[in-house]
């Protein structure tokens, strides 16, 4: 069983550095910044960092009802049949009222959030260490396809002047692509780690999923 699998019988069963501006290196969140631009009302990356920095610390991601990925993996390109050169993800954790989660998979998860909001992102990433800790690197909204077709948009969801990524499981492949996941869209936006492929890019080379389980994966901030 998959992680989103287990992802979803789980819900049916149930401090930066000073010289970090918002968790990056001042001059590297300026350029980050500076690549992208918001459309009217939507928040400028730094925005989000601002209301996102408590997250670096994982207990109050856990006390405001996000949950760890159940099936305790962290994501890499070579998971899932990509180049290993691309990188990795990380681990992941959700709040399953924003992803509309509430039964298990029938025969893939399935939910109806529409939620696209990134000063509240439904999905926080963050990057095993070396010492059990985990540190925040990125943060992602995902909605379902049919429900956000539903609910009367007929073009993918768009951040920034950007399409969302649409993840869909091809029948004639031996992969999963959608993850166990109904047709989706889903957006990374690596505010935490500086990304070569991009601020939202799917994955990140500078991330490593090496430390894993490493001294037990504390759930702590890494300092």
């Amino acid at each position: 069983m998959n992680r989103f699998l287990r992802l979803a019988l789980l819900v049916a069963l149930a401090l930066p550095a000073p010289a970090l501006a918002h968790g990056l290196p001042v001059e590297i969140a300026a350029r980050i910044d500076a690549s992208s631009e918001p459309a009217p009302g939507e928040p400028s990356l730094a925005e989000i960092r601002a209301v996102t920095e408590r997250f670096r610390h994982v207990e109050e991601a856990l006390a405001e009802g996000y949950i760890r990925d159940p099936g305790n993996m962290c994501d890499d390109a070579a998971m899932m049949g990509k180049s290993a050169e691309l990188g990795a993800m990380g681990v992941h954790y959700f709040r399953p009222d924003l992803l509309g989660i509430s039964a298990p998979p029938n025969p893939r998860v399935d939910g109806v959030g529409t939620h696209t909001e990134f000063r509240q992102p439904s999905v926080l990433i963050y990057e095993p260490k070396a010492d059990g800790k985990l540190e925040l690197v990125a943060v992602e909204n995902l909605v379902f396809a049919r429900a956000w077709a539903e609910a009367g948009n007929d073009a993918p969801p768009s951040f920034h002047g950007r399409p969302w990524d649409r993840m869909a499981d091809d029948p004639a492949t031996d992969l999963d692509e959608a993850h166990g996941f109904e047709p989706h869209y889903d957006r990374h936006v690596w505010l935490y780690r500086e990304n070569p492929n991009g601020v939202f890019a799917q994955y990140n080379p500078t991330v490593t999923c090496a430390h894993h389980g490493a001294a037990g994966d504390a759930h702590a901030h890494d300092s």
